[in-house]
């Protein structure tokens, strides 16, 4: 019988469950509010940097500020997530981000403005953890890559409306235009977490409460036959440690399962060989994905093209919507093709594109610098090596790392082992937002993209070495990929099914 199920599994795929994929869809757009946050400031800050006659220091702080913030959030996250759910946490950042949306909005002044970002930051780290765990956990192992692929997808939508608000708003007095373009996004947080509370909850996070028929309900909504919510049943209790034949509907969990309490402990100070392989791949990948630049590109892209020849405050911000495009299609095309590729192609033929692209558009940047005159077709080279390093950036770096690490932590770890990765992602982002203008005058901007060049290739060495496969793998079997000799132990399991 199993080798048939197998054979059959081999010949067809599962069909898309669509209620697993509207959960994921609401529980994704928290983030596409922080993508607005992102990608609405490249424009804004040239209006605000105006209004309240701000330095380029103060610029680069603001645009930081979001991030370092997040890195309060992404270590609140974790536990805050294991203790009141996954769904509550999304209702939590939603609140967040509206309250911060709105402070910036009314911003008499810089010292507010800074207030309402950091809050907002706040949300951030939390939306940056919840939103690929809780679609990872409601996915099936089929389709998991795409559905948690959808926050990154949101993101990217978030920031391509951020970059035509910049436009829409432009045309307005100084003083109303770029407030609005801050302050809008309270309107969609308050909406989602209203939207939120219709969702379920993540049926792991059940099993760790020991709501052993909440759970059971919810598989049987998210899967799309009963032999497949039976398995990821059967496959969470074990992974909790709840005896198979338990038949109670509650169950009494050890505390520190629900909790999420000794996670820490078993993180940081008595790491098994395996968990430390994990950590190094998951907080890895988290490490190198803004080394490689984007942070500088998405923010200050404007800057970019005003170096390579536009002039036009108008034509820089309809220059930066097509950063925004390119990255959104990119993202989606990664979303459809992430669980037939698998992780592993997708991520290294992305670090291989962006680090052509960015030797390109260095080059070219660094031509310019030294040129006295204008070179039309340096722009052009300029504009389209730029499209290029965001389209194979979208692809895999961008996609794949939140999928990748919120799938190859053991449930136990997970949300919190999860959240360590946000905070090393933001730190990332926040020193390259906060210094990237201070290294372009110092390097020459041509020199800043030799630089995240030079760190793309390292990461490449990194993903080629560190990164295991992990398309079509249930959760639970994942954690074999780490140990010593649990690929061999994986094949020999799936033998023994076959016969």
């Amino acid at each position: 019988m199993g080798a048939i199920e197998i054979a059959n599994g081999e010949n067809e795929k599962p069909k898309l469950n669509k209620y697993a994929l509207g959960c994921a869809i609401v529980a994704s757009l928290i983030n596409s509010i922080f993508g607005y946050d992102t990608g609405v400031l490249s424009g804004a800050n040239l209006f605000i940097k105006e209004d309240l006659k701000l330095n380029d220091t103060q610029i680069q702080v603001l645009a930081g500020t979001l991030n370092l913030a997040a890195l309060v959030g992404s270590a609140m996250s974790g536990r805050t997530s294991d203790m009141i759910g996954r769904r509550k946490t999304i209702v939590l950042a939603s609140l967040i981000f509206m309250v911060g949306a709105i402070l910036m909005g009314y911003s008499p002044n810089f010292i507010v403005l800074m207030v309402g970002r950091c809050i907002a930051g706040v949300g951030v780290g939390f939306s940056l953890m919840i939103a690929p765990v809780y679609s990872t956990e409601i996915s099936s192992s089929t389709h998991r890559g795409a559905l948690s692929s959808l926050p990154e997808l949101c993101i990217s939508i978030g920031i391509l409306l951020g970059y035509i608000s910049n436009v829409a708003f432009s045309k307005l007095p100084l003083k109303l235009g770029w407030r609005l373009m801050m302050g809008v996004a309270a309107i969609p947080s308050i909406a989602l977490a209203f939207g939120i509370l219709q969702m379920p909850e993540s049926p792991r996070w059940l099993v760790m409460q020991g709501r052993l028929k909440d759970a059971e309900d919810v598989l049987f909504l998210v899967c799309d036959s009963e032999q497949e919510a039976i398995s990821r049943f059967r496959d969470l209790k074990a992974a909790v440690g709840i005896p198979e034949d338990s038949k109670e509907e509650v169950v009494i969990p050890p505390k520190k399962t629900a909790s999420g309490a000794g996670v820490w402990k078993e993180l940081f100070v008595r790491p098994t060989p395996t968990v430390r392989r994990i950590m190094l791949a998951a907080w890895g990948i988290h490490f190198f994905q803004h080394l490689t630049g984007i942070e500088g590109v998405v923010l200050y892209s404007p800057r970019i093209f005003k170096k390579a020849g536009i002039e036009s405050k108008q034509k820089l911000l309809l220059a930066t919507v097509g950063v925004g495009i390119t990255k959104t299609i990119f993202i989606l095309i990664a979303t459809f093709k992430l669980d037939k590729f698998g992780r592993r192609r997708l991520m290294l033929t992305s670090v291989s594109g962006v680090t052509t692209a960015l030797l390109v558009l260095a080059c070219t940047l660094t031509v310019v610098h030294f040129s006295t005159k204008p070179l039309l077709w340096a722009l052009c080279v300029s504009i389209i090596s730029t499209y290029t390093y965001v389209a194979f950036f979208s692809i895999g770096l961008s996609t794949v790392t939140w999928v990748y690490t919120s799938e190859i932590f053991p449930l136990r770890l997970r949300a919190q082992g999860a959240s360590v990765g946000v905070a090393i992602n933001r730190a990332v982002t926040a020193t390259i937002a906060m210094t990237f203008i201070s290294i372009y005058k110092a390097l020459t901007i041509g020199g800043a993209f030799f630089m995240f060049a030079g760190f793309s290739a390292l990461a490449g060495v990194f993903f080629y070495f560190f990164m295991p496969e992990t398309k079509g793998m249930a959760l639970e079997e994942i954690e074999l990929l780490f140990t010593p000799g649990g690929s061999k132990a994986k094949q020999q399991k799936t033998e023994e099914v076959g016969v």
